[in-house]
């Protein structure tokens, strides 16, 4: 019988991909530690674009196969990360991808069509009662999801939010479903969030070297979108160096949605472990613990938590 972990953090995201792109050297280097790391996927990113032309046949408008590949996709990805407890919230294909369009600000909002099971259409209380499963089961200390914009604006990363910050609510209600087992309140809850600063440095590394065309049309010195945060916003940052090829593994093995020769891989080139291994955070619940004196920002999400 296997011992539980002294520390378990739950992470709740949209698609597959986006854990990896978030948070994928945070979770690299707790699993490494022997934390427990579980991850809950809202979709099976069905409605994503395909990079891959030989896979063009998946798509949603033809063969509508690219959720059950995707679906392997992260489980190569969460092998590159060493993590072995992740699922799909309510089961996979409980919740279809809603997609999404670009409004002219520049942010994503709903798209004009959407399946009857897309996520934006969830029930918010049944999907939050999947997870509430998942909580009470794991007892997790800390929570990670996006804030309420979803980060750029993307429906599903919305719902995701909304699933995650209610779920983690009544989870701790003891008069909630109690057949779903013992009531659990998680310690914190963070954002996932980029730091400003860091992000300027990244842009300016690039242009430097005289690339103008990734994250093309964002200006090292001018206005950022909304998931870039100054840094008196930020909390924690997690750094985790030594992961760094962990995570840019796992990168590659969502092939439909990342491009090897795309702005991920040209940002960790220039800026390494500064862009891509140190990932930052918002508190929102819980009370902050040990800082860095040099950044005023925990260095670890379970800074003041016991283990246990």
């Amino acid at each position: 019988m296997s011992q539980t972990p002294a520390h378990r953090l739950l992470l709740v995201h949209a698609h597959p991909d986006d854990e990896s792109i978030g948070q994928g050297a945070t979770m690299a280097k707790y699993a490494a530690e022997g934390r427990g790391v579980t991850l809950v996927t809202c979709t099976g990113g069905e409605m994503g674009e395909i990079l891959v032309p030989e896979l063009e046949h998946l798509a949603a408008d033809r063969e509508d196969g690219l959720g059950p590949h995707r679906r392997g996709e992260l489980a190569d990805a969460m092998a590159c990360l060493g993590v072995t407890d992740h699922r799909f919230l309510g089961g996979f294909g409980t919740y279809r991808d809603s997609g999404m369009k670009w409004h002219p600000d520049g942010h994503a909002i709903p798209a004009d069509d959407i399946h009857d099971n897309a996520f934006w259409n969830a029930d918010l209380t049944e999907a939050a009662t999947h997870l509430v499963a998942v909580i009470r089961e794991v007892r997790p200390q800390v929570l990670i999801t996006y804030d309420e914009f979803g980060g750029y604006g993307h429906p599903d990363h919305i719902q995701a939010h909304r699933v995650a910050m209610y779920g983690a609510q009544l989870a701790a209600a003891p008069s909630y479903r109690r057949d779903l087992g013992e009531a659990w309140a998680i310690s914190k809850i963070y954002w996932g969030a980029m730091s400003e600063s860091r992000t300027r440095e990244g842009l300016r590394a690039l242009r430097d070297a005289g690339d103008t065309t990734t994250f093309e049309g964002m200006d090292p010195d001018g206005p950022l979108p909304q998931f870039f945060r100054s840094d008196e916003d930020i909390d924690c940052e997690v750094d985790a160096t030594p992961y760094l090829e962990r995570k840019l593994d796992a990168l590659r093995a969502h092939a439909t949605q990342i491009t090897t020769d795309g702005p991920f891989f040209a940002l960790s080139n220039n800026m390494g472990s500064q862009a891509f291994a140190r990932e930052q955070y918002r508190l929102v619940q819980g009370v902050r613990g040990e800082v860095d004196p040099a950044t005023g920002w925990e260095t670890d999400l379970f800074a003041g938590i016991p283990a246990g």
